[in-house]
Formats: C-alpha cells, sequence, structure tokens
C-alpha cells in the first residue's frame, strides 16, 4: 500500500478529484493508487480548506455510492454509464 507522503502532486490532484466525486468509490481509489479509505479522508484533510473538507466529509459519510459494499447491484463498473464511449481515438457522437 502507498503512502500519501510517496505521491506526487499529480496524484494527489486527482486522488482529491476522484474523492470529490459522488459516484467514484473509494474502492477504486485504492484500485488505482492503492491508498485506503482511512488514507483518503488524511489526504482530504490535508490538501482542501477546512470548510471544504467538512462539507465533503458530511456529504460522503454514509453514502451509498462512495462504499462499494452498499452500493446498488447494478454499479459493478468504475466508470459511468452516462460517460460517452471512445473508439478509434475519436469521441463518438450521440
Amino acid at each position: 500500500m502507498q503512502k500519501s507522503k510517496e505521491l506526487n502532486q499529480v496524484e494527489i490532484d486527482r486522488i482529491v478529484e476522484m474523492a470529490w466525486e459522488d459516484r467514484t468509490p473509494f474502492d477504486a481509489i485504492e484500485a488505482q493508487f492503492g491508498v485506503s479509505e482511512k488514507e483518503v479522508i488524511k489526504l482530504m484533510r490535508r490538501e482542501m480548506k477546512e470548510s471544504s473538507f467538512k462539507m465533503w466529509r458530511k456529504r460522503v459519510q454514509g453514502r451509498a455510492t462512495k462504499h462499494a459494499s452498499k452500493a446498488p447491484k447494478e454499479m459493478d463498473t468504475f466508470k459511468s454509464r452516462m460517460q460517452r464511449n471512445i473508439s478509434m481515438n475519436k469521441i463518438s457522437k450521440k
């Protein structure tokens, strides 16, 4: 497991971005970066303003989509169904 002190700024920024998104589970962050939920919370506390952290923490606490075990059964991937498919290096148009 990677410690947050070993992460570079680009990785830290991406973890903060993923953690801020409501539909990205902590399991996805751990799978990609090897950072546990507790470490993400510590990182968010360190990287964000206190008021922003409190707002995020209140919003995320107990949220089903942030924990794979509580997520709906049909939510089995880390990618949103609304995300556009990419084929042959071109973004498909709807």
